[in-house]
């Protein structure tokens, strides 16, 4: 006996704590079975870009920037996308929880900050599947037109930008009941999305709505997606807004995990 706990004691915290491609493929293959969950990031933003006038001839024959208005829906119907996918893979610890899962985790030397690093990016592999179904919906129907390194820009920032919606779905998902997560993320992500700008160009609302935008989640990434269509350059409070909600969720989900486990 003696012997034993010996040898226990002195395994050392695995590598990086404990994070591995292994667990990373594993759960982005078991959110990939979720059926609900892929039709609810996967097929709703293209269907909304189609639906909000991504065909219509008068948007593609308008210019804007370096494109025409269909471009500039295709990129704010990615970062919708993006948001969707990232937010719901994020808020599926909530399952997990109700589950018992995460304090069975709690059990093993795996780190915290591994296991959230885990699931923020399998929530970005998922979102990096939605920008590419929006952009090639875009792109095989003619709809969107814009010069070929415009296209990469905007979805390689769509995607990565709506980072902070990974963690704010983690956020939420140790905060808010699995029965009731998705009830409160969908209308939720609507009206981030509507006060950020992502469903209304930001000059079209109020001088007082536009002050209250750029403090919103969803204002920074979808002003740093439109800069290369728009050719705006880089706005420096939009590089600030995304960094600090990503931080301020990330932090709250750390909190909460950590809360969540405690009595472990």
């Amino acid at each position: 006996m003696t012997a034993a706990v010996a040898t226990l004691s002195d395994r050392g915290v695995p590598p990086l704590g404990g994070f591995s491609l292994t667990f990373l493929r594993l759960e982005v293959r078991r959110l990939l079975r979720n059926r609900r969950t892929m039709v609810f990031t996967l097929v709703m933003p293209p269907a909304f870009f189609l639906l909000f006038g991504g065909l219509s001839s008068a948007y593609q024959s308008e210019t804007v920037g370096r494109g025409n208005v269909s471009a500039y829906l295709a990129i704010s119907f990615a970062v919708y996308g993006s948001m969707l996918a990232n937010t719901s893979a994020g808020a599926s610890v909530a399952v997990e929880r109700a589950l018992g899962w995460s304090r069975q985790l709690r059990l093993t030397p795996l780190n915290p900050i591994a296991y959230l690093v885990t699931k923020l990016l399998t929530a970005m592999v998922v979102g990096a599947m939605s920008v590419g179904i929006v952009f090639a919906v875009a792109a095989v129907s003619g709809a969107a037109s814009m010069p070929g390194w415009v296209w990469l820009a905007s979805g390689l920032v769509a995607w990565l930008g709506a980072i902070v919606f990974a963690a704010f779905g983690l956020f939420i998902g140790y905060l808010v009941p699995s029965e009731n997560v998705m009830q409160l993320l969908g209308p939720a992500l609507a009206l981030l999305a509507l006060m950020g700008g992502i469903f209304v160009p930001l000059d079209q609302l109020s001088d007082t709505l536009q002050t209250l935008a750029t403090y919103t989640p969803a204002y920074g990434v979808g002003v740093l997606a439109r800069a290369a269509l728009l050719g705006s350059g880089i706005e420096v409070g939009a590089i600030v807004n995304v960094v600090a909600w990503t931080a301020l969720f990330g932090a709250g989900a750390v909190w909460r995990f950590r809360r969540d486990t405690a009595r472990v």
